[in-house]
């Protein structure tokens, strides 16, 4: 039995690129170079049926250890929590004050990107402090 080597997270939205680019901005991602035979994607998206014409994007890790993020146009919008969500692991092996402190300053970034603030869970006995926050379209992830 084969174990997995790669994997990919999918989210659904109204505008992939647009959640993509804002992705590629919090994790330190790229857009991947456009498919063999385009110069840019511009020039991709023109080839497809317009009804498929920015109908998903995607962003991958320039070092190629994360997982690929791959975005999907879906006609109808976000409506409860989301089941799975990212946690954006920038305060790793920080405690207290100085863990808050790194949390604070990643969330000032993310609010000027768009993303939203939702609230900050003190640490308790089981878990350190994180942030919970909302990227452009609202999807559900953590500052951790």
């Amino acid at each position: 039995m084969s174990s997995i080597k790669q994997f990919q997270v999918t989210f659904d939205c109204a505008e992939p690129e647009r959640v993509a680019r804002f992705w590629c901005e919090v994790l330190g991602y790229v857009v991947p170079s456009p498919p063999e035979g385009f110069a840019t994607w511009d020039d991709f998206n023109r080839s497809l049926p317009p009804e498929q014409q920015g109908s998903w994007s995607a962003c991958i890790d320039p070092s190629g250890v994360g997982p690929r993020l791959y975005f999907q146009r879906v006609p109808e919008g976000k409506v409860v929590k989301n089941r799975v969500h990212l946690d954006v692991r920038v305060g790793t092996g920080l405690v207290g004050e100085e863990r808050l402190a790194t949390l604070e300053a990643e969330c000032a970034r993310l609010v000027a990107l768009g993303a939203i603030r939702v609230r900050l869970l003190l640490a308790d006995e089981d878990n350190e402090s994180c942030i919970l926050m909302q990227d452009i379209e609202g999807n559900e992830f953590c500052l951790d």
